[in-house]
C-alpha cells in the first residue's frame, strides 16, 4: 500500500469520498466503517496530524455554518460525514509533492479544459501560499508573533498588494510554462499497471457494498 502511485492514491480517494457522500442520511453503522477506513488511510499515508488537525478544524468552522440551520440531527451526520469525506482528501492532498497533482489528474476521465484549468490552480494555490508564507516572516521579524499579531499586520492594503504580487509571479509562470513546451497538456503518459487497477476494482467493490446496504 506505501508504494502506491499518485494516480491510484488520487483515485482511491475519490472512490471512498464518492461513497461517503452517497451513503443514505442517518446509516451511522456505515458511515462508522467509512470512518474507520479514512483513519486507515491516513495512518497508510503518514499524513501530519497537526497539519491534519488543523486544517479540519477551520474547514469544520465553515461546514458548521451551513449544517447547523437544518436541525441538530441531520447537521450531526452532515457534519461528521463531511469530516470523513475531508480526512480523505486532505490525506491525499497533504502527502502531494510540489506540481505533483497535475500528474495525478492526467488518469482522471475528465475534459482535457477542465484538467488544465485545475493544473493552473493548484500553481496559483502553491505560489499564493508562498506568498503568505513570506509575508508572515516578515511579520516575525517585526516582533509581531502569534495570531492576534498576525491578524493586526494584515489589512485590506495589504490583501490587495498580497494578490498582485501572486498575480504578477502567476503570470510569469505560465509564461515560463508556455516557453517550454506547456499547451494545456502533461508531456508524460504513464497508463495503470494491471495490479494498480486491480486495486482500484476492489477498492471500487468495497465502497459499493457498503453505500449500497446502506439503503437496505
Amino acid at each position: 500500500m506505501f508504494n502506491l502511485s499518485l494516480p491510484v492514491k488520487l483515485n482511491i480517494s475519490l472512490i471512498l469520498v464518492i461513497g461517503t457522500a452517497l451513503l443514505k442520511y442517518y446509516a451511522w453503522e456505515n458511515l462508522i466503517v467509512y470512518g474507520a477506513i479514512a483513519i486507515f488511510w491516513a495512518y497508510l499515508l503518514q499524513v501530519p496530524i497537526t497539519k491534519l488537525g488543523g486544517l479540519l478544524g477551520s474547514e469544520l468552522i465553515f461546514l458548521s455554518l451551513i449544517a447547523l440551520p437544518l436541525g441538530w440531527e441531520r447537521a450531526s451526520f452532515l457534519l461528521v460525514r463531511s469530516v470523513i469525506c475531508l480526512i480523505i482528501m486532505n490525506s491525499f492532498l497533504l502527502t502531494l509533492t510540489p506540481h505533483s497533482f497535475a500528474i495525478a489528474l492526467k488518469h482522471l476521465p475528465l475534459p482535457q479544459e477542465l484538467q488544465e484549468n485545475l493544473i493552473l490552480a493548484g500553481q496559483y494555490l502553491e505560489i499564493l501560499l508562498a506568498e503568505v508564507a513570506k509575508m508572515q516572516r516578515s511579520a516575525q521579524l517585526r516582533g509581531l508573533n502569534g495570531p492576534r499579531e498576525w491578524l493586526r499586520y494584515t489589512s485590506s492594503a495589504m490583501i490587495g498588494a498580497l494578490y498582485l504580487r501572486t498575480l504578477d509571479r502567476a503570470e510569469r509562470v505560465y509564461a515560463a510554462m508556455i516557453t517550454r513546451g506547456y499547451h494545456g497538456k502533461l508531456p508524460l503518459d504513464s497508463p495503470l499497471k494491471p495490479q494498480e487497477r486491480f486495486t482500484l476494482v476492489i477498492v471500487g467493490m468495497i465502497a459499493t457494498c457498503i453505500t449500497y446496504s446502506s439503503y437496505l
